[in-house]
């Protein structure tokens, strides 16, 4: 009888982005989450902030604005190629899907926006990626049924254009969209990992310039180790 476990072809990894949207609202701290379907391959029932999957696509989306420098730098550590502008873009795109909240600030595409984008694009808006701070960055454990290489991306929410309680363009990948207070997020039935992201983000509330360095929950066949991305060290 053959090993399932060994004959079985490893999950690949993929690259992810996630978004975590922070308001101040009623003298506190909110962030905003969904729950995911029953029926997810993913983390089914999970209760989870917007995010996914980089997509082919997104590496040659326009940003109106960049990503501060410092995040742009420690997202190319410990990563064999810059993804900086795919990561950010899927940031942005994923949050749009799935919540129909647009990061973007006024202005014209200079060609024909993807398929993915044109509802953003429809409403004159081109991405930025300037309000982005990059605080988190995981990969998921062997033995799930999908892995990402997951980037978590902290932004204020008054860099959204528009109403940030209008979820009416949402797609139904996440339901009950709402803002949850900070303080009471963890009642909620969330991922490990997520749980782990929200200490982080606690520690920031309140600060507006990305972090110098970043934690880094890195999970592969041989072992699991929490890292921190910081630079390198100078010569």
């Amino acid at each position: 009888m053959p090993d399932t476990q060994t004959d079985a072809a490893p999950v690949p990894v993929r690259d992810a982005a996630t978004v975590i949207v922070l308001r101040e609202h009623a003298g506190a701290p909110h962030v905003l989450m969904g729950q995911r379907g029953a029926a997810a391959a993913f983390m089914p029932n999970k209760v989870v902030f917007p995010g996914g999957a980089v997509d082919e696509a997104d590496a040659t989306v326009p940003l109106a604005r960049p990503l501060p420098p410092l995040c742009a730098e420690r997202l190319r550590e410990d990563c064999d190629r810059d993804l900086g502008q795919a990561l950010a873009a899927a940031a942005i795109r994923e949050l749009w899907e799935e919540t129909g909240l647009a990061l973007g600030t006024p202005g014209a595409w200079p060609g024909a926006a993807p398929p993915d984008w044109t509802g953003f694009a429809a409403r004159g808006l081109v991405p930025r990626a300037d309000a982005l701070q990059f605080v988190f960055r995981a990969i998921t454990p062997p033995g799930r049924p999908r892995r990402f290489d997951a980037r978590f991306f902290l932004v204020h929410a008054e860099a959204i254009a528009g109403d940030p309680d209008d979820f009416s363009a949402a797609c139904e990948e996440l339901s009950h969209l709402q803002w949850v207070p900070l303080a009471e997020a963890r009642r909620h039935d969330l991922p490990f990992i997520t749980e782990v992201v929200l200490a982080e983000v606690s520690a920031r509330a309140h600060d507006r310039t990305p972090p110098a360095s970043v934690p880094f929950f890195r999970n592969d066949d041989e072992e699991s180790l929490f890292l921190r991305l910081k630079g390198m060290p100078s010569a």
